[in-house]
């Protein structure tokens, strides 16, 4: 509560704001504070040429100096903590978190990790810098449905229920973005990956999804109708594979049809990484023939900003007849707008009362310990626990003293971590720990483990697999992986 109503009363101190522009350009409209950020943006992209334009539609957004438009990178990552972009608050993985099913605290953490992104973006606009990983613009939540166990993304996810996963997504994103009536966006939160994608990953770039409507509309699609038409997520993401034969960022059903047009929604929409590249590539979609038809299709569907670099091939698909400029102008604006409402063009006194100390700092520290103790589950309690004093423990397995494990997947780097033997040696006396196997493959005979293990009364086996050979689309030569 304390950090809300200290977010709070930092937007109460909003008090003038000035277009960061050169001083013959502040009479221009989209220089006009007083103006909307719809108006605002119509005039800069009436300035553009069509070069100019397509420069601003990639995730590494071109400055224009004539126009004093900064460069932008669009990729950012706060899946559980500012991610790769060095020290930050590393909270539960979300599959974790979902097992608290406490969407208040999940508010609380959120709020904590927009701090710590207004903080890091602003320690980076001090040394001037605007690369990856440091904007306001965050590829989080993942609200796909987790039916499979086998998807090694799972753990990005809030689990299999639509319900649970529409409701922990929506405090995601209120935690990110920042009170509704405040002056400006405190960061964009994107609701990934739209739609029907929960795996197989090693089939994403060729695999088409064909569901009932039912199975659509009764798993898919409830978690993000709730983070669009009720917490107002300001960024949606479309997703690698197809959806009823045509690529999902090609989809007039799903983005046209339902997205904008049944749930109303007017806000940014980009590309996976590399996605629209699937549309053309031999072995996967093969969609359209070219680049420049990628291009044509993807923009002609509504898709804003590309995370790729096919959108240079705009101006031939408008030149060759395939595109009209006025979608592309359609997407820019939208783009244009996103970055205004960010206060990104404009001089802001929000949040300056934040201190660098915050991050990763005491109270982001408890308040991710309180979020790992609420996302403990005890399956079953056979009347070992609580154990009796003097029990004499060992802890084994690849999992006892791993730090990278501890992470987790898309995670920041904290400054120090906390390993399951570093806290079990803090309150255990004479602790026996060793490794004795890796995740799939045994270190010691199991007649060596058990000579290890006489006198002792109680074992804690850590094991399971971590972020080395879980994660998205990856390369894993081991036993039981597919490799890719």
């Amino acid at each position: 509560m304390k950090r809300i109503i200290r977010t709070l009363s930092l937007f109460l101190a909003f008090f003038s704001v000035g277009i960061l522009l050169p001083h013959n350009l502040k009479a221009q409209a989209y220089a006009d504070t007083k103006l909307s950020p719809e108006e605002r943006a119509a005039d800069l992209v009436s300035r553009l040429t069509l070069e100019e334009k397509a420069s601003l539609m990639t995730y590494r957004s071109a400055a224009i100096e004539r126009l004093g438009i900064p460069a932008y990178n669009w990729w950012n990552e706060a899946l559980h903590g500012v991610a790769r972009n060095g020290s930050a608050t590393v909270f539960p993985e979300p599959i974790g978190m979902a097992a608290s099913f406490d969407d208040a605290l999940l508010y609380e953490v959120f709020t904590a990790v927009s701090d710590e992104a207004r903080v890091k973006h602003r320690m980076a606009l001090a040394d001037g810098e605007s690369g990856w990983y440091q904007g306001l613009t965050f590829w989080t939540p993942n609200i796909n449905i987790f039916r499979d166990p086998r998807w090694g993304r799972g753990m990005e996810t809030y689990g299999e229920d639509p319900y649970l996963t529409g409701r922990l997504g929506a405090m995601v994103v209120r935690g990110l973005q920042g009170p509704e009536d405040a002056p400006y966006l405190k960061t964009h939160a994107c609701a990934k990956h739209f739609a029907v994608h929960s795996g197989p990953e090693a089939d994403r770039h060729r695999f088409d999804a064909r569901v009932s409507e039912r199975d659509l509309r009764e798993t898919y699609l409830p978690a993000f109708k709730e983070l669009v038409t009720k917490a107002n997520v300001r960024e949606v993401m479309v997703a690698y594979n197809r959806f009823r034969g045509y690529p999902c960022a090609a989809s007039d059903e799903l983005i046209n049809k339902i997205l904008r047009g049944e749930w109303g929604y007017k806000g940014l929409i980009t590309s996976d990484c590399w996605g629209i590249n699937d549309f053309y590539v031999k072995g996967r979609h093969e969609f359209v023939k070219t680049p420049a038809e990628a291009a044509a299709a993807a923009v002609h569907a509504g898709v804003d900003t590309e995370c790729g670099s096919i959108y240079q091939h705009i101006p031939e698909a408008v030149r060759s007849g395939l595109l009209d400029e006025r979608d592309v102008d359609t997407c820019l604006r939208r783009l244009i707008e996103a970055r205004i409402r960010l206060g990104e063009f404009d001089r802001l006194p929000l949040w300056t009362e934040l201190p660098d100390s915050l991050v990763e700092g005491p109270a982001d520290r408890a308040l991710a310990r309180k979020m790992a103790e609420e996302t403990l589950v005890l399956l079953k309690n056979d009347g070992i626990l609580p154990l009796a004093p003097g029990t004499r423990m060992a802890l084994i397995g690849p999992n006892a003293d791993d730090r990278e494990m501890m992470w987790g997947n898309y995670c920041p780097v904290p400054k120090a971590t906390i390993t399951l033997k570093d806290a079990m040696q803090e309150r255990v006396d004479a602790l026996e720990c060793f490794q004795a196997c890796e995740a799939v493959k045994p270190l010691m005979s199991t007649e060596e483990i058990l000579a290890r293990l006489e006198g002792i009364d109680i074992v804690v086996f850590a094991g399971g697999i971590s972020s080395r050979l879980e994660g998205e689309e990856m390369h894993v030569s081991v036993p039981g992986f597919s490799a890719r």
